[in-house]
């Protein structure tokens, strides 16, 4: 295989369940060799999380855990026992970063904290991922996906001012935290390959939630400069054509109001009804009873057509639209298939499945599917053997309870 633009990066993952894993994911796709560390017992907490494939629960068909852990090794190793602690350090001796979701105070505990783990290997970068941080109040707190979302501010500025905020559906912050759990591991790998000098990083899942760009950075600056709290919007003042109508074979998308009014009527055929000077006042867009007539003529047009040739016609004349697909619907859109996004991997307990592949374009050191994700301990041989452990030793961890 072609070399990569992270070849040569070695991290050890201590990761679990969403966040960890998806940062992790994203360095190994694109070349790095990860190390996956679970517990010898049950692994991967992710393991046991659907949807499994067939329906069948088992630790090694989970979808979540194959897919956030393609390209990655995978070793058991118990970081409580004496014996766990000295592997652990013998591997960090050759790694430049380790990636772990523990709760805050865990690796102090188990004595793998980072003035510890760095004696042996100053350049070291860890990067370390919780709910709220490594330090404050509420750092041993727990957290879950609608808590972040809330607590970053970002639910206050979702949804319609007339009914209470709403959410993202199910775990986007996880995943977004992933990624910039990511670029920070980056960031510190680059620090340390020029610098010589490790870093602790320390990602709080509430906080990229608070300073999402995406998200309510904007509301949070507007209050510090001006004192003024940024409310969710209203969609009954929304300008028209804008909103999600029904059509024949699900829901639409259209955000064509005001200037561009005239798009959605070319996109409609130039109906007569829509010809009349009343739309084109500059009163027009604003006028609720407008709106209410057009969203009529509008709702008729769309329920006579699928979402794919609304889409099509839409977008020939310019319009801001798209479809609102069903999963199944993503897959067999032919703009995905034409730029390769989905992948087969080929896993030793589900056969062939697909997958979203690579997150963005590298042309000459392109992302990669080296290897589906790992059975539980399927490297242990592999690795403890290139740390010198005889066949018999790495039997007798297995016997021991040590991996």
């Amino acid at each position: 295989m072609a070399q990569q633009v992270l070849s040569g990066m070695k991290v050890i993952d201590l990761t679990n369940y969403i966040a960890g894993p998806a940062c992790t994911k994203l360095l190994a796709d694109y070349g790095a060799d990860v190390i996956k560390i679970e517990r010898p017992t049950g692994g991967d907490g992710a393991r046991n999380i659907g949807p499994f494939y067939h329906d069948e629960v088992h630790p090694e068909k989970s979808g979540l855990f194959m897919y956030l852990n393609t390209n990655k090794k995978g070793i058991t190793l118990n970081l409580k026992s004496k014996l766990g602690k000295e592997i652990f350090n013998e591997l960090l001796k050759t790694a430049d970063v380790v990636v772990e979701s523990f709760k805050p105070g865990v690796m102090d505990r188990l004595g793998l904290a980072y003035e510890d783990i760095t004696k042996a290997n100053p350049k070291l970068v860890m990067t370390s991922i919780s709910n709220f941080g490594q330090d404050g109040p509420y750092k041993d707190y727990k957290l879950t996906e609608l808590m972040a979302l809330g607590m970053g501010g970002r639910m206050h500025a979702m949804g319609d001012a007339e009914r209470e905020p709403l959410k993202y559906g199910l775990t986007v912050t996880l995943y977004h935290s992933g990624m910039v759990a990511a670029t920070a591991t980056m960031i510190g790998f680059y620090g340390s390959s020029f610098q010589g000098i490790g870093r602790h990083l320390d990602v709080s899942i509430m906080e990229t939630q608070a300073a999402s760009v995406d998200g309510r950075l904007n509301s949070l600056v507007t209050y510090q400069y001006s004192g003024r709290v940024t409310a969710r919007g209203s969609i009954m003042g929304a300008q028209y054509p804008a909103g999600t109508f029904p059509c024949a074979d699900g829901y639409f998308r259209i955000a064509s109001g005001g200037p561009r009014f005239s798009r959605a009527v070319v996109m409609m055929g130039n109906p007569p009804e829509l010809l009349d000077p009343k739309w084109y006042t500059p009163e027009a867009p604003g006028d609720p009873a407008l709106k209410e007539e057009f969203d009529a003529y509008f709702m008729e047009f769309t329920l006579k057509h699928t979402k794919r040739e609304l889409f099509m016609m839409g977008q020939e004349a310019d319009n801001i639209c798209a479809p609102f697909y069903a999963i199944d619907e993503v897959a067999q859109d032919p703009h995905f298939k034409e730029r390769g996004f989905f992948v087969e991997v080929d896993h030793p307990m589900t056969g062939k499945v697909t997958y979203p592949g690579r997150p963005f374009l590298m042309e000459k050191t392109p992302w990669q599917l080296r290897r589906p994700a790992p059975l539980l301990g399927q490297h242990n041989n592999e690795v403890y053997s290139e740390l010198g452990y005889t066949n018999e030793d790495i039997a007798r961890m297995r016997g021991s309870g040590i991996i």
